[in-house]
């Protein structure tokens, strides 16, 4: 009798985990439909927007502005293999690059500098993500304005982001962020 009670039980009754953890991969499906579809690529049959891009990707030396932060990259500089004191240092896979930048908060209120949410391009578009020990190192103070800072508006930092890339490689393009979240801008660096 108790088998026939089961059997006249929906598959869902039955399979309560089963179930719920269905129920999460829909849930899933839809959240990816819903906010997905929106690439931030470029295609490359729309050269006017590949025109656009390159125009307005600034240079070494002028200011370019993303969210509350205007950036000014001042020099990048490749090819140490140690970045540190006696004591506190960090050594090189492959060469050390060092983005000197000043930043500048442009917003009515503070916003975070993180040195994390800051990328290299090579020529060929590999992504090169900031080495945050080799930053903090970098600072003689121990005190680095740029590995994570606070700053405040109309107040500006300067200083190093230090990227870990090939031996091989010349870094061609800077992606700067006013948090983890924005759209950032593109330096040229060459």
């Amino acid at each position: 009798m108790k088998d026939q009670k089961s059997a006249n039980k929906n598959w869902f009754a039955r399979h309560k985990v089963l179930t719920v953890v269905l129920a999460f991969v829909v849930i899933g499906v839809i959240a990816a439909a819903a906010g997905g579809g929106k690439s931030n690529t470029p295609t490359s049959s729309n050269s006017a927007t590949k025109s656009s891009d390159a125009a307005s990707t600034a240079k070494l030396g002028q200011a370019a502005r993303d969210g509350k932060f205007e950036f000014l990259v001042n020099s990048v500089k490749c090819g140490e293999v140690s970045i540190g004191s006696q004591y506190l240092n960090k050594t090189a896979q492959g060469q050390f690059c060092r983005l000197n930048l000043t930043v500048k908060n442009i917003g009515n209120e503070a916003q975070s500098l993180d040195s994390r949410s800051q990328y290299l391009f090579n020529a060929a578009g590999q992504k090169y993500a900031a080495d945050g020990t080799a930053t903090l190192y970098a600072e003689p103070s121990g005190a680095s304005s740029t590995w994570y800072n606070d700053v405040n508006p109309g107040n500006s930092v300067t200083g190093d982001i230090i990227f870990d890339v090939p031996k091989d490689q010349t870094p061609a393009t800077a992606e700067l962020h006013d948090s983890a979240f924005s759209g950032g801008v593109k330096v040229n660096l060459q």
